[in-house]
């Protein structure tokens, strides 16, 4: 049997135990490949660092640079016998400056160890720190003071990663004896280790803050397109950013949820994201969308609202209408009649046109309300629209004229909203781009299914949804969350042109029929109601006037 022996001549360790902390090293360098928290994995490649080399203490630094001064921040702390845990996720501020690599005269500050291991990569390995010469230890020494501790044995390693920039130092502090637990000098091997371990740590470190910064690159670029769709129509830049955060909601109640048919579905970190970024492009292909189409606030809404046209052709009627009766009462004075049937004639004319004004004037109301969009226009109230069109007036041309276009007269027509029949084709074909512009990027095994996520959202349970008309069993859990935090928050919404937004009693009796109709998915709406999801997205992002009282037994379709 193999023994290491430090400077002292003391047995540090077997070969049998070198060959277990390698094997350590190689599962700790997997794992911190695999972790994506930055602060977890500082963590993790400091406690890491302070088990394969048994340190009491250690501290991460990673090095900073702003207005092109170059320091070493502090980012964890941790010493065992001192129930010292600062930085990272404890919560816990490390109240310490940080160290700058040079000084005031542009000077290398290679007085501080950590400095000098920044500055030149070199590894420092001190055996005590108080009676070590070159490196000023005043700082360690008035800690140890404060503390009680007394720090001895030193190991600064730099971290260098793999273009060979220094991105931190990892310092440990008083490795420990594996049997007496004395304090004892750093040895060869865990030197060697330590360096491994800081190489795969500032790779590992490395990569993820790549990732994230990607990852970041990604998300602008995405809040980019959306800012674009709300340069086109300020309607829709809300709903952009509103739909994706219902749709985690209620993703993560229903990861939550441990009982019913939706039991066994659970989200890891990365489906996470995937279905984060799903939700941030689910209108990306609203691009595409004429902004006339958008922003229709009234149905005869054009470039301008046509409805005022109509105005003025009531007044042509009304002008008319005060000629004929002119020309009667000057074609009564001509008939020869006594005064009191002159009289009579000319009061039943003056009755006739008063009458017509009233009806002209009822009429023109009745179109302005028609031109509101609404949640549904009855049968009868079309049939009026044609009527009124049946009207005849002198165009600007001097022509006699239907009173209405057909366009007009269909557009006055639509049962519910603005859009006419054409127009909502045009809509629902953002959709159709969203899939095609979404399905053309290649996107990364992770975030496969974004297409997936992000073109269900107008799907029906019933397959009479678009684009592909996919029943419930052809979709995805996370692509049937979508489609309710889609048509929750338009029905919410209060910044569409044509609609102020619902309150929550209207917009969950109007969810709870489209979940009766097989518009929705029922085991999805049963835990957005009983989770109650929509309160916490009201109290984030709805008028306090919205916010009424839910009475939920009164929800059509929901059993409490």
């Amino acid at each position: 049997m193999v023994a290491e022996r430090n400077g002292s001549g003391m047995a540090t360790q077997t070969v049998e135990d070198l060959f277990r902390r390698l094997e350590q090293l190689n599962e700790i360098g997997a794992s911190l490949s695999a972790e994506r928290d930055i602060n977890r994995l500082l963590e993790s490649i400091l406690l890491a660092a302070k088990a394969i080399t048994r340190a009491d203490g250690g501290t991460l630094y990673l090095l900073t640079e702003e207005d092109g001064t170059k320091r070493l921040k502090f980012e964890i702390m941790r010493t065992q016998s001192l129930n010292i845990a600062m930085g990272g996720t404890t919560g816990t501020p490390i109240p310490f400056y940080p160290i700058h690599l040079y000084g005031k005269d542009g000077a290398p500050n290679n007085q501080m160890v950590a400095a000098f291991a920044a500055l030149t990569g070199q590894t420092v390995n001190i055996a005590d720190a108080y009676t070590a010469e070159g490196f000023d230890f005043n700082g360690t020494r008035n800690f140890d003071k404060k503390t009680g501790y007394h720090s001895k044995s030193f190991l600064t390693v730099p971290m260098t990663n793999h273009e060979n920039e220094i991105i931190g130092v990892l310092q440990l502090i008083n490795s420990q004896d594996p049997v007496s637990t004395e304090v004892v000098a750093f040895s060869d091997s865990d030197q060697r280790l330590a360096e491994s371990l800081a190489s795969q740590a500032a790779i590992a470190l490395t990569n993820r803050q790549l990732i994230n910064q990607l990852e970041a690159l990604f998300e602008s670029f995405i809040a980019m397109i959306n800012s674009a769709i709300d340069e086109k129509s300020p309607y829709t830049g809300g709903h952009c950013q509103r739909v994706p955060e219902l749709t985690m909601m209620l993703a993560e109640a229903v990861n939550e949820t441990k009982d019913g048919p939706l039991r066994d579905f659970e989200m890891t970190d990365k489906d996470r994201y995937e279905l984060k970024i799903a939700g941030l492009l689910h209108d990306c292909g609203k691009v595409t969308t004429p902004v006339h189409v958008v922003d229709k606030a009234t149905k005869l809404e054009a470039i301008f609202d046509r409805v005022h046209l109509i105005d003025t052709r009531f007044e042509v009627l009304k002008r008319d209408a005060e000629i004929e009766l002119l020309k009667s009462t000057a074609a009564l004075q001509q008939q020869g009649l006594d005064e009191l049937s002159l009289r009579q004639r000319g009061n039943q004319l003056q009755q006739s046109y008063r009458a017509r004004l009233r009806e002209l004037d009822r009429d023109r109301e009745f179109l302005r309300k028609s031109n509101i969009g609404g949640e549904f226009m009855p049968p009868e109230a079309q049939e009026h629209v044609k009527q009124i069109a049946e009207y005849k007036w002198l165009d600007q041309s001097g022509n006699t004229a239907h009173f209405l276009t057909d366009d007009e007269i269909e557009n006055l027509s639509i049962p519910r909203g603005t859009l006419t029949v054409k127009e909502r084709e045009i809509i629902n074909y953002h959709i159709v781009a969203t899939i095609k512009m979404l399905e053309a990027l290649p996107w990364p095994k992770h975030l496969q299914r974004v297409p997936e996520y992000a073109g269900g959202h107008h799907e029906r349970m019933d397959g009479k949804g678009y684009p592909r008309g996919l029943t419930r069993e052809q979709m995805s859990v996370q692509a049937r969350v979508m489609g309710i935090a889609d048509i929750f928050e338009a029905l919410t919404a209060r910044d569409r042109p044509y609609k102020k937004g619902k309150t929550l009693t209207e917009s969950l009796q109007i969810l709870g029929k489209f979940k009766e109709g097989g518009h929705i998915d029922p085991d999805l709406f049963d835990v957005f109601i009983r989770q109650k999801v929509y309160l916490r997205y009201a109290e984030k992002f709805l008028e306090a006037n919205q916010i009424d009282r839910v009475d939920e037994s009164k929800i059509p379709g929901y059993r409490p």
